[in-house]
């Protein structure tokens, strides 16, 4: 038995069962040894979609999510994607080897560790055949309780070294990993939140991803009915209210006009379960009159460089919630306030035809993003799983209403582009019974298209929509403001319908929306993934553009 034979079994036994890959020297051997022990693969083609998959699969599957990649150049390709997974603290646990340690040279080899800690992930060199079992299950118990990836380095010729006669003792990490337990909140403060609660004229209550993970969304909306707020999610909750007919859908930055109003006359704002982070609260300008309740087992005071919050309580989502709840009781004044306020919100996003109302000339042979979401929205069916790349686009594509949280994902706590179609794959393999949809721009999609191969060999039927401006959208309407050429961003209208098509895949472009019924019932009745290229106008700036360049359009 080799001792690679030996990693393979101490990784398997931590419930993995998915493995993302790019072979190399440094990781081939292990990754044959893992493959044969059942774990399933999806070989990817470049290192950094790898581990972005790993992300993708594990914010989906609530388990670490496992990549492997070769050591050196194999290990330089993922700083962006590790990056993100330690902004969006994903429990990730990457295997790339690290270079032999008997060659007296070796022309792949890097000093790894302060590369990866460098990304703010942790690193574990694993050097002694006695201490690799131990080590595997350290690696990922503390990606679990803490939610900051671990790479492992283990130099590849002491991986093909014999086992020999040493003791093999497998551990699962979720056998140590204690149980936190519920957060219950102080009787004291929550008597004290109340009577904040209670004296509110117009509550806007916000749920996050902790909120999601708390089954909290049922509470939350049982709260506002109770004192007339109306309901908004962060974007990495989108969908958790979307059963009332109050939620105004998202806040911060890509809030709509009429959440953006509410958000702005607010005396209370209710945080359950979020961050808090700069882009939900639109850099602080969002709530110029509220005070902010932050409920959460951590909560904050300080968020990236401005008070995030000025009354706490700490408390798991749900528990905080219903101890509110419960404590408001028949209190005089609970019901303070207006909703006849929140009534007319809703009635006013209901009557809406796009979130951003401000007009926009449209060119006849492109479509207005806001029209084309619009009719995607009516036309794909709500239970598909939908994935929000970065960019631009991202604002338009946050705006499909009627949909669970459960089924959405999207990761932007790094802001890099690139990641969408990554992202897509690892949420299919996750989701392999959901239709997964990838929402992205021309040049985010474009960074990583080599990976439409490993959706053809894969043979993942995943349906890819491109809102192509062709340009990096974002970069054209900022050098457009600020009077500079924006040669440097624009690039023409790549025919990615016909990219597509030369993978095996489908391939439609779109130039109006009256081929879009037909294009659906193609992709349902097919067995293949598809890409609808859809060439959008490059003049319709984003409200979150236009704010950050002080476009009046």
């Amino acid at each position: 038995m080799k001792t690679y034979d030996v990693v393979a079994k101490a990784i398997k036994a931590q419930g993995v069962g998915h493995c993302f890959a790019l072979l190399g020297d440094g990781n081939m051997h292990f990754a044959g040894a893992l493959a044969h022990l059942g774990v399933s693969f999806t070989y990817a083609r470049h290192e950094h979609c790898a581990v972005s998959m790993a992300m993708a699969y594990a914010r989906v599957t609530g388990q670490p999510g496992l990549a492997t990649v070769t050591c050196g150049p194999g290990l330089t390709q993922v700083m962006t994607g590790l990056s993100a997974a330690v902004r969006a603290r994903i429990p990730l646990v990457l295997f790339v080897g690290e270079s032999p340690l008997r060659a007296s040279w070796y022309n792949q080899e890097i000093d790894q560790a302060p590369f990866v800690t460098a990304c703010g992930a942790e690193y574990v060199r694993i050097l002694h055949k006695p201490r690799v079992t131990r080590q595997i299950q350290d690696a990922f118990s503390r990606t679990q309780m803490s939610g900051i990836p671990v790479v492992i380095g283990m130099p590849f010729d002491l991986q093909e070294s014999e086992w020999g006669n040493l003791n093999v003792t497998i551990e699962a990490a979720s056998d140590f990993v204690p149980s936190a337990g519920k957060v219950f909140p102080d009787p004291g403060v929550v008597d004290a939140v109340t009577a904040l609660v209670a004296q509110a004229k117009r509550p806007v209550l916000i749920g996050g991803r902790g909120a999601v993970l708390a089954d909290a969304g049922p509470s939350c909306i049982r709260l506002a009915d109770k004192i007339g707020a109306v309901l908004l999610t962060s974007l990495p909750a989108r969908g958790l209210f979307h059963r009332s007919i109050h939620s105004l859908n998202v806040v911060g930055g890509f809030a709509s006009d009429t959440a953006r109003k509410a958000c702005l006359e607010s005396d209370l704002v209710i945080a359950v379960g979020t961050s808090l982070a700069s882009h939900s609260a639109d850099a602080g300008r969002l709530y110029p009159n509220a005070k902010i309740l932050h409920i959460d087992t951590h909560p904050i005071i300080y968020q990236q460089g401005r008070v995030a919050a000025h009354h706490h309580l700490c408390a798991d989502a749900k528990i905080g919630v219903d101890a509110i709840l419960n404590a408001l009781g028949d209190i005089k004044g609970c019901s303070s306030g207006s909703h006849e306020w929140r009534d007319e919100l809703a009635a006013q996003q209901k009557a809406a035809e796009y979130p951003d109302a401000l007009p926009f000339q449209v060119a006849p042979d492109v479509i207005d993003p806001r029209q084309m979401i619009k009719a995607l929205d009516q036309k794909l069916p709500k239970d598909w799983f939908m994935v929000n790349s970065s960019g631009h686009c991202s604002y338009y594509a946050a705006h499909m209403t009627g949909r669970s949280a459960d089924a959405f994902l999207t990761i932007r706590e790094f802001g890099a582009i690139g990641n969408g179609l990554s992202y897509a794959i690892g949420v299919a393999a996750a989701r392999p019974e959901t239709q997964v949809v990838l929402i992205d721009g021309d040049g985010g999609f474009l960074m990583h298209a080599q990976e439409l191969e490993t959706i053809k060999r894969h043979g993942i039927k995943l349906l890819m929509i491109v809102m192509n401006d062709a340009a990096y959208g974002s970069e054209i309407h900022k050098l457009r403001v600020d009077g500079h050429d924006e040669t440097g961003a624009a690039f023409g209208q790549t025919d990615l319908a016909s990219v597509a098509r030369g993978f095996g895949l489908g391939g439609v472009s779109f130039t109006n929306l009256e081929e879009l019924d037909a294009a659906f019932e193609d992709f349902v009745s097919g067995e293949k993934a598809a890409l609808w290229d859809f060439h959008i106008s490059d003049q319709i700036a984003s409200p979150v553009m236009r704010r950050l360049t002080g476009a009046k359009k």
